[in-house]
């Protein structure tokens, strides 16, 4: 029975929250201010062209706000089933950026008290969608290369017997891959359904769409937002009909408005272009390795994203940062979030110039020179 209050009385709000939730930590995302060189957040550092944008803001002209979005976004689907070349065979379910469809798989495969398995340092909000789900999350550790660990990643399949496990090819936020035969003796031992989130596929040239053919246990996550979509939030999880249609049943009505729609059905169509400008950014990746690691005082790993995990000196590692953003560069410090990241700065690739501006700065703090 519930115990009498007086009208107007009662339990503050947040005591009626679950004590999960006081536990869990939100995933530090940041906007920063006007004039800073945003380095942080695996953005593309290029507007889109003219021509481009003048049709986007042509069809946007078109489009009846005042009416609610196809709620299966079937115009859209088409497109991208036209643009990535996706087979009839295989169904698209689409999301408010990537994080909207991990949340429906978190709740519709682990649910309370399953697992959900992953390589960790990975990507923050796996651990935290799957504890706000009420699953245990188990994270297996990268090799001290940095490198996704098969051997341990097997034996953790086998320890843990996940409900779901994810594998982020590249990964986030090393940048690393797996070799195509370790890939799928994991996903051959994986006792659950095994996600690949390839939101940075474009940059890696690796294709794992094809492991649908050969795997009944596998789903494949993308998103467009790193192709020049980030502020519109678009994510696509590719897979049999059978399990999408299930995991359609927790997408809310209308999740994706009609603006977004009619945005990404203008990607889709112009596809090309912005898988140019992800080439472009793969050899500006390339030259920034290399004159990274010419510089005393910083190792860099290679990567196969749109980004750059390096090291400084752990002492010295969150004055750089704060030296670097006072230059107007921001970067992502991971410093701190993660045993394995001590010490460790992400960069994200940008165009030549503001790889060349960033490169001026860090070498400006490496060599202990004041601003300005």
């Amino acid at each position: 029975m519930c115990a009498e209050t007086s009208p107007g009385t009662g339990s503050a709000p947040e005591q009626w929250l679950r004590a999960e939730l006081f536990a869990l930590k939100a995933y530090p995302a940041t906007h920063p201010p006007a004039g800073v060189l945003r380095l942080d957040a695996m953005e593309s550092p290029w507007s889109w062209p003219e021509a481009l944008s003048a049709a986007w803001r042509e069809r946007l002209a078109t489009v009846p706000i005042n009416r609610y979005p196809d709620p299966e976004a079937r115009q859209l689907r088409g497109a991208l089933r036209r643009a990535l070349g996706i087979p009839e065979r295989w169904e698209l379910l689409l999301g408010n950026g990537s994080d909207e469809i991990l949340q429906w798989l978190m709740a519709a495969v682990a649910g309370p008290g399953g697992r959900v398995l992953s390589p960790e340092p990975g990507f923050a909000m796996y651990r935290i969608l799957a504890e706000a789900a009420g699953a245990h999350y188990c994270g297996v550790p990268l090799r001290t290369d940095f490198q996704l660990d098969a051997e341990a990643l097997r034996a953790a399949l086998q320890r843990e017997c996940p409900a779901l496990t994810l594998l982020a090819l590249p990964h986030n936020p090393t940048g690393a891959l797996l070799p195509l035969a370790e890939l799928r003796g994991l996903i051959e031992a994986a006792p659950g359904l095994v996600v690949l989130d390839e939101a940075y596929m474009a940059f890696s040239g690796v294709d794992h769409l094809p492991l649908l053919d050969d795997y009944r246990n596998v789903l494949v996550l993308r998103t467009l937002s790193k192709l020049g979509l980030a502020g519109l939030r678009l994510g696509f999880l590719i897979g049999a009909p059978a399990a999408l249609t299930q995991i359609a049943k927790l997408r809310l009505p209308y999740n994706l408005g009609a603006l977004t729609q009619a945005a990404a059905e203008l990607v889709a169509e112009h596809y090309d272009t912005f898988l140019s400008r992800a080439e472009a950014l793969c050899e500006a990746r390339e030259a920034l390795h290399s004159l990274l690691a010419e510089l005393d005082g910083v190792e860099v790993w290679p990567s196969a994203g749109n980004f750059l995990l390096l090291r400084v000196d752990v002492g010295r590692v969150e004055v750089l940062w704060e030296q670097l953003l006072s230059r107007g560069v921001l970067v992502k410090c991971l410093h701190g979030g993660h045993p394995a990241l001590c010490g460790c700065l992400r960069v994200t690739v940008g165009s030549p110039q503001e790889n060349a501006i960033f490169l001026r700065s860090l070498g400006e703090c490496l060599a202990g020179r004041e601003t300005a």
